[in-house]
């Protein structure tokens, strides 16, 4: 049996949790091999699924979200949503790798205003 890259093959829910994540995996590889994944959020909330996914082995990309006049259009669902990631990444699309997480953070530049200038001045 052939099929065309870019169908889909299957949706579900799964928790946010460790065990929704195993669950997740499982009936993927009923398909074949699980190489890739795409997550959005890969720094935020999708951040311990994508922990997860790469402690795995996968290679895991961070998705951009649709954009709003597309999710106007299609209307907002999570199987959309997935859908849409899953795509990214097998057009190329989606090029960001998401990090591990584990390593040393760096705070870029940041500025604090001064609580004592004045509003819309500069401080003195």
């Amino acid at each position: 049996m052939s099929r065309v890259m870019g169908t889909v093959l299957a949706t579900g829910e799964f928790p946010a949790t460790a065990a929704g994540y195993r669950d997740l995996l499982k009936p993927a590889r009923k398909w074949g091999a699980v190489m890739r994944a795409g997550v959005e959020g890969t720094g935020s909330y999708g951040a311990s699924l994508s922990r997860y996914l790469l402690a795995q082995g996968l290679e895991v990309f961070d998705v951009i979200r649709m954009d709003r006049a597309d999710r106007r259009r299609r209307g907002k669902s999570d199987p959309l949503d997935a859908q849409n990631a899953a795509r990214a990444v097998l057009s190329g699309r989606a090029r960001a790798r998401a990090k591990a997480g584990d390593g040393p953070v760096q705070i870029g530049d940041w500025a604090m205003p001064n609580s004592s200038a004045p509003a819309g001045g500069s401080p003195t």
